[in-house]
């Protein structure tokens, strides 16, 4: 009876470690014709988290994300600040709330956030490494 509930917490850890294992990394992405060829973490928090409103060059970024609870946007900032999302967007609503606006732009799928990006030589998102095209750039790979 005892090997019961050690057994059933070995299947959990194998499925845990699986889909850890089958977590695509996510790719920072800039228009491939930004002059910007990397960009540090800290930078890249500083322009998600509204600290800075440019790039490391000081040309003008715009940061792309999507809407909502995007299971993605919640692995990105998981995954670059460690915090979940409700934080993240609670930090936002303190911000907003003092006066300051956010100067990101929202897409509602990855398609549209890709097509912003392929338009807008200053913007800059976040997308699964599968979807990287020839129009953009990466800069900074999360969660490798």
């Amino acid at each position: 009876m005892s090997q019961l509930p050690q057994a059933f917490t070995m299947i959990i850890l194998t499925l845990l470690s699986a889909s850890v294992l089958a977590q695509e990394p996510l790719a920072v992405v800039v228009n491939k014709a930004n002059p910007v060829n990397e960009i540090s973490r800290s930078e890249l928090i500083d322009l998600f988290m509204g600290k800075y409103v440019a790039f490391p060059n000081d040309s003008k970024a715009i940061p792309v994300e999507l809407k909502g609870d995007h299971k993605i946007k919640a692995d990105f900032y998981q995954n670059l600040v460690g915090m979940p999302l409700s934080r993240v967007n609670a930090y936002w609503s303190r911000l907003r709330f003092t006066g300051r606006k956010r100067a990101a732009v929202f897409q509602p799928n990855e398609n549209d956030l890709i097509a912003f990006i392929i338009a807008n030589k200053q913007a800059i998102g976040y997308v699964p490494q599968s979807l990287i095209t020839t129009d953009l750039k990466v800069v900074y790979i999360l969660n490798e």
